[in-house]
């Protein structure tokens, strides 16, 4: 468990933000009585609600996402929701760049760029990750190896900002009903459940959250496993090892 991550009365950064599960969380961000919800896409879309701000933010971009940044005033929780998934069989390098590039370097990029002001307020990171994550799709290979990656780089990020007070939530959603595979003939969650589930995760300290009824399945098992005890001792690296000069 962690420290229990409220939306009520937050600023929240939302990737991703314009359509699928991001607008999904954007809504659900909104229910919650989020003070101000910034909903950032390569092509934001206005919305109704004067809580929300529009942001211009392309995650492959590290110029666009300082620019993006400017605009935030303050920030208690960042929602790295972007991603890509294309069916791939191994062949071709640049697919798994390409999807380095948006599912990795873009979390990354973006969770540098706003850290400051999560540092100030004690606030949190959500990485929506995947089940693909622990086990490979293996007709989305690409995917699957980004999202191992970011589950890498979330466990680390968690070890090491804890001492900044800030707390780090890894998602681990199976099939969404979203775009992105909607022409798949398997049974999918509903976004909107999804986002619901995730940030109710997120306010009782879920370190993972595992919002729909395929990854529940494993739930009990991974925090229960040996994998998750391993990663609890590995922490304590942060404590042993000196710190880089």
């Amino acid at each position: 468990m962690t420290t229990q991550t409220t939306v009520a009365d937050k600023a929240v950064l939302i990737t991703g933000a314009n359509r699928g599960l991001g607008r999904a969380l954007v809504e659900d961000a909104l229910a919650l009585g989020a003070r101000r919800v910034y909903a950032a896409a390569r092509r934001p879309v206005d919305h109704p609600d004067a809580r929300v701000t529009p942001l211009r933010l392309d995650v492959t971009d590290p110029a666009g996402i300082q620019a993006a940044v400017k605009g935030v005033d303050s920030l208690d929780i960042l929602v790295n929701n972007a991603g890509v998934a294309v069916a791939d069989d191994l062949t071709d390098p640049r697919s798994i760049e390409a999807h380095l590039a948006v599912n990795l370097f873009g979390t990354y990029r973006v969770t540098q760029a706003v850290l400051p002001l999560l540092t100030n307020s004690a606030g949190a990171i959500v990485n929506v990750l995947s089940l693909a994550a622990l086990a490979t799709v293996p007709v989305t290979p690409g995917y699957s190896i980004s999202k191992a990656a970011a589950f890498s780089m979330s466990q680390s990020l968690r070890a090491l900002l804890a001492p900044r007070g800030v707390t780090v939530h890894i998602v681990l959603p199976g099939p969404v009903d979203t775009d992105m595979i909607r022409a798949w003939d398997i049974p999918k969650a509903d976004p909107a459940d999804v986002a619901r589930a995730i940030f109710e995760g997120a306010a009782h300290g879920l370190e993972e959250i595992f919002p729909d009824p395929m990854s529940a399945a494993v739930s009990e098992g991974w925090r229960n496993g040996a994998v998750k005890a391993l990663e609890a001792r590995n922490a304590a690296a942060v404590q042993a090892v000196p710190a880089r000069p």
